[in-house]
């Protein structure tokens, strides 16, 4: 009966029909011998798989890691015997055979007497019979059409009978539940298992932790008392601050796993670091990485040594302050000078002036909403270092060209960290400096282009104030060129379609109301600072060195530009005193001029792009300052009183000498002849003369000082003002004793009267100097503006920096930079590398472990 079924019956070939039901009857065999197969294969599989269930389960959730290396061989053995006693049943498995096939077909089709033995049966007796024989093919194509129909039926390994409470189902869900919980940590914790170092050979292992604060925060890292094979774990370590968002990183060398518990809110990240990057003690250990969000501990446990636990106190990074060290000011001629002390737990990294309008009350505005076309001229402010924990800063803004030019606004000053944290000024109204026009069309033109910077919809209103001055043109706007750019004006204006249209109308009004105001050369000045604005702004957005030194060309190019039309417009000027130059004044040469762009280039070359900001500043308050003096001429440029008084101290002292020298030269000279006595009276003459001079100079300079006393109205008359007064009235009523005496020819008389003037000029300058010191720079005639008054906020005398009184700054300390920190760590990351080396000699893993314990 093995083999395929036979296919003779009774010495005859069957019919097409017998045949057809011995070839179904070959495939249903072929299926019931393959479900009898299954049947006895699946529950010894099923046996297996639970098993490794078991074991993945249990690896997954730590078993491993937590056993001591004797633990992990028993749990290995045991699960090996397991294994074993699981696939004993798997030796008795046999291939099911024809016989088997053939006895589960009858088995599984009841409806027929024993249908599949029927096929493949032979006739008991010979086939002379003819009634036999035709009974048994009969007998054959009856069991035929029922063979068609024969089912091998489903496999039933009967698992229910082996397993009746279902643990295949729990350890399946075991398996999902550790699955996420062991996340990435899985393949360690299954490996686990198998290291058994420690237990069969000595293990040479160790655990360094330590702390990676922000690099923002320049804090260096912090090294953690580390777990090592021969020392006893140092158990529960002190409190560690660290600043909020530091990274702990615990690095395992010769370890497959770190059992740690986590107590506080620490947020593991990924090792970001590829393994081609990995070092030989990264590849044979293991390292995780953890977040510092809050207040938390870290226990390392499952070492033969001990345990050791790490706790950290978070601190929050605190947002900055930042306020107005001094009211803002007005620096040049209509620039915004501001000046402003920042502080921060970790430095100030950017800061900023915003402005918002304050709404007045029009009577004739629109009851619309209003819809401004140009936003707050908002800007960067400078700090005094790249990152500035305290200090105090200055940036000088010219927002004359601004729409929002003499707006009263509520500015409020904003300083960032590199932490995102956020701190606010104070608000303060101020109104934003404008350029004064003299003429009148030039001034209708910039309050009508503000207006329509404020509000779209005041348009209309802003056509007809166009429109009303152009209508008597011979008597207002006798310039063709005006006139032509009134009418260009209104013309645009009227066919505006959007937005874009008309904030072209406002930049034009403005280019109109220059033209009016300067004439010509307000276009050199409208490149020159073009360029110093793209130079600027390419210095805040860090362009590349190729377009710094393309705009410095450029700047320098509108520099030269604007200094000959400058030179131009003075020789083409009929007053002789703004062509002579003031020999008190300060010149500025055009070499002063090169060398600060060098500077400035220089400094933008070497990544010093806020000293180059500084120098630009610098610029444009000195190229200001020019403007202005050019505009108000000489009268402006006064030389300073204390410099006059001082000259003045100088030329009494040479008449002091002159006259002691002349009055031993007439005692020599009283016994000579009529001509020596002769000369010596020409001698005393000149004297007299000079002595005049002075005193007359003195006179003017008393006069002015008491005009400025008096206008100075309220003051105390007690002050230091009035004892510099005081002092030079003294000083006059001597030198006009000096003078008569001279003139009696009394030289021994003159030289001690010259003696007191001249003790009371340096008494009057000295309270000149101490009352000019109280009023503070820019108080009074002469006090110096500019960049000089910048530099004397910051340096001494000799130029040396000095304390800023409101907030300590001391500038002559240097703060490490960022590249220096980042060799720091470079160095201490080599030297913990090192350290994870165990091939390294003992002698230096020694000194290696001695450096980072005192670092």
């Amino acid at each position: 009966m093995s083999g395929a079924p036979d296919t003779k019956n009774g010495g005859e070939l069957p019919s097409g029909v017998v045949r057809e039901a011995l070839t179904a009857l070959s495939l249903a065999v072929a299926r019931a011998r393959q479900a009898l197969l299954w049947e006895s294969v699946w529950p010894v599989l099923v046996a297996v798989l639970s098993l490794l269930g078991i074991f993945l389960s249990l690896s997954w959730a730590g078993l491993w890691i937590s056993l001591p290396p004797y633990g992990r061989i028993a749990g290995s053995i045991f699960f090996a015997l397991l294994l074993i006693a699981v696939l004993i049943p798997a030796i008795r498995i046999r291939i099911p055979g024809l016989r088997e096939g053939v006895t589960r077909l009858d088995r599984n089709n009841v409806s027929a007497h024993r249908p599949a033995t029927a096929l493949t049966d032979k006739l008991a007796t010979k086939s002379e019979d003819p009634m036999a024989a035709a009974l048994w093919r009969a007998h054959l194509a009856r069991t035929a059409e029922t063979a068609k129909n024969l089912r091998a039926g489903m496999p039933r390994p009967r698992l229910a009978l082996r397993d009746p409470f279902a643990f295949r189902a729990l350890i399946l869900l075991a398996l999902v539940a550790t699955y996420f919980i062991a996340d990435s940590d899985r393949t360690r914790r299954i490996a686990a298992a198998f290291d058994w170092t420690g237990a069969l050979t000595p293990r040479l292992y160790r655990v360094d932790a330590w702390i990676t604060s922000p690099l923002y925060t320049g804090r260096a890292p912090v090294l953690l008392a580390g777990i090592r094979h021969d020392e006893a774990a140092p158990g529960e370590v002190a409190q560690v601050s660290v600043p909020a968002g530091s990274m702990l990183i615990v690095r395992g060398t010769n370890l497959a796993a770190l059992d740690l518990v986590i107590d506080g809110k620490l947020q593991e990240e990924p090792n970001e670091k590829p393994d081609a990057a990995k070092t030989g003690a990264e590849k044979t250990g293991i390292e995780r990485h953890f977040r510092i969000l809050e207040d938390a501990s870290i226990t390392v446990k499952g070492l033969p040594v001990g345990e050791a636990k790490w706790s950290f106190r978070a601190i929050a990074d605190q947002p900055p302050t930042i306020r107005l060290a001094k009211d803002p000011e007005i620096a040049g001629r209509s620039a915004l000078n501001l000046a402003y002390g920042v502080s921060d737990d970790y430095g100030v990294t950017a800061a900023e002036a915003q402005f918002e309008r304050v709404m007045p009350l029009h009577p004739n505005a629109s009851s619309l909403t209003p819809r401004p076309l140009v936003p707050a001229p908002n800007f960067a402010l400078v700090l005094p270092q790249a990152r500035t924990k305290s200090g105090v800063g200055q940036t000088t803004k010219d927002l004359t060209e601004h729409p929002w030019a003499g707006a009263t606004v509520t500015m409020t000053l904003i300083a960032r960290d590199e932490g995102g944290n956020e701190g606010k000024s104070e608000p303060r109204q101020i109104t934003i400096p404008q350029r004064s026009f003299q003429k009148p069309v030039a001034r209708v033109l910039i309050e009508q282009r503000r207006e329509l910077a404020f509000d779209a919809n005041a348009r209309g209103r802003v056509q007809a104030a166009l429109d009303a001055l152009m209508i008597a043109p011979e008597r207002f706007t006798p310039e063709a060129n005006v006139y032509l750019g009134l009418r260009t004006a209104s013309t645009r204006l009227r066919i505006a379609r959007s937005d874009d249209d008309l904030r072209g109308v406002i930049d034009y009004l403005w280019e109109v109301a220059v033209l009016i105001e300067d004439g010509t050369l307000s276009d050199v000045e409208r490149d020159l600072r073009a360029a110093e604005n793209a130079l600027r702004q390419a210095l805040e957005r860090n362009a590349s060195e190729q377009e710094i030194k393309k705009l410095m060309d450029q700047l320098r190019a509108a520099l030269d530009r604007y200094m000959k039309a400058l030179a131009e417009q003075l020789r083409n000027n009929n007053n002789p005193d703004l062509q002579r130059p003031d020999p008190n004044a300060r010149v500025l040469r055009p070499q002063d001029l090169k060398n600060m762009l060098d500077r400035i280039e220089r400094m933008a070359k070497n990544g010093n792009r806020q000293e180059a900001q500084r120098l630009l500043d610098q610029l444009q308050s000195m190229m200001e300052n020019l403007q202005k003096n050019r505009r108000a001429g000489p009268q402006q440029n006064q030389e300073n009183p204390l410099d006059r008084l001082g000259r003045m101290i100088q030329e009494q002292q040479r008449l002091r000498d002159r006259t002691f020298r002349q009055g031993q030269s007439n005692r020599r000279q009283q016994q000579q002849g009529e001509g020596q006595k002769k000369n010596g009276q020409n001698q005393m003459g000149q004297l007299r003369q000079g002595q005049g001079d002075l005193r007359q100079q003195l006179e003017k300079m008393l006069e002015q000082l008491r005009k400025r006393q008096r206008q100075q109205n309220g003051q105390d008359q007690q002050g230091p003002g009035n004892d510099a007064a005081d002092a030079l009235d003294k000083a006059e009523q001597a030198m006009r004793d000096a003078e008569n005496q001279l003139g009696q020819g009394d030289a021994d008389g003159a030289a001690d009267s010259q003696g007191r003037a001249l003790s009371q000029l340096r008494r009057g300058a000295q309270a000149m100097a101490d009352a000019m010191q109280q009023r503070g720079p820019g108080d009074g005639p002469g006090d110096p503006e500019g960049p000089e008054a910048e530099s004397a906020d910051r340096t001494d005398p000799l130029g040396r920096p000095v304390r800023s009184r409101e907030f300590g700054d001391d500038f002559t300390v240097k703060v490490p930079d960022e590249i220096d920190a980042q060799r720091a760590r470079r160095v201490l990351e080599e030297l913990r590398r090192r350290l994870s080396e165990p091939t390294r000699p003992q002698l230096e893993l020694d000194y290696l472990d001695r450096l980072l314990r005192d670092y």
